[in-house]
């Protein structure tokens, strides 16, 4: 599937800091996670992904260091910080509340996001209901 640029912006810095606060990660980990948690249906790439972990590094939302790979390379890992964390509660309050909208407005969470597990709950905490 392919996300309409206005969405793919809207919905990129959030996933990358929640990504990141299951643990630290890197670059391709980051672009296979996102594939993993779309199902497959959302594919980034580079162009995307490197711009965006520079400029949440730049507002300190996370840290980076130099690490090496199993295979001997070197691989740059990306970490969230303190000011990451309050960043993602924020984004989860504003996401719960767009959920909300928009379902009521698509006539209710079932209809609009055809799955019955899904709840505005899941997207303020994280966690599936």
């Amino acid at each position: 599937m392919r996300l309409g640029k206005d969405l793919m912006a809207a919905t990129s810095a959030p996933l990358v800091l929640a990504i990141l606060a299951d643990g630290e990660s890197y670059g391709y980990a980051i672009i296979a996670r996102v594939r993993e948690l779309s199902g497959g249906e959302i594919e980034w790439t580079d162009g995307l992904l490197y711009p965006l972990l520079h400029r949440l590094e730049g507002a300190e939302l996370i840290a980076s260091r130099w690490g090496k790979a199993d295979t001997g390379r070197r691989r740059r890992y990306y970490e969230i910080t303190q000011t990451g964390h309050v960043e993602l509660a924020e984004h989860r309050r504003q996401w719960a509340t767009a959920v909300e909208t928009l379902s009521h407005a698509f006539g209710g969470l079932r209809t609009a996001f055809g799955s019955p597990s899904f709840g505005v709950a899941s997207v303020a905490t994280g966690i599936a209901s």
